[in-house]
């Protein structure tokens, strides 16, 4: 039985990899050995990036929250307790874009908080 030589596999995988770089800086898109390195790093970061996207946005979300309730006399933290203790079962993302977009509907839900805590 004949020998199979693997450059065509190793030729797969190394274009796989360059592609995977491409639009890399000097060697990392160049050469299979850096740009191999450099896409594994790459990854490994998008990956977290993931991750700390969703940490970004929460924070985003609570200083928008803050900023709108202090407006309307209550803390974020009472608001949240004072949501919490109302029966309102609303994520701070719909909180943050009411605060943004619709005052009115917030002003409400902050005096709701309000009677609460009090």
């Amino acid at each position: 039985m004949a020998r199979i030589k693997g450059g065509l596999n190793a030729k797969k995988k190394h274009n796989r990899v360059l592609k995977l770089a491409k639009g890399y800086r000097g060697a990392r898109s160049k050469q299979y050995r850096v740009a191999k390195q450099a896409v594994m790093r790459a990854l490994a970061s998008s990956y977290a990036g993931r991750k700390e996207r969703k940490r970004q946005f929460r924070r985003l979300w609570i200083a928008r929250i803050n900023a709108a309730a202090r407006m309307n006399g209550i803390s974020y933290s009472q608001m949240m307790h004072g949501l919490k203790l109302a029966g309102v079962d609303i994520n701070r993302k719909m909180l943050a874009e009411l605060a943004v977009n619709d005052a009115e509907g917030f002003k409400t839900l902050a005096e709701l908080a309000k009677s609460k805590v009090a």
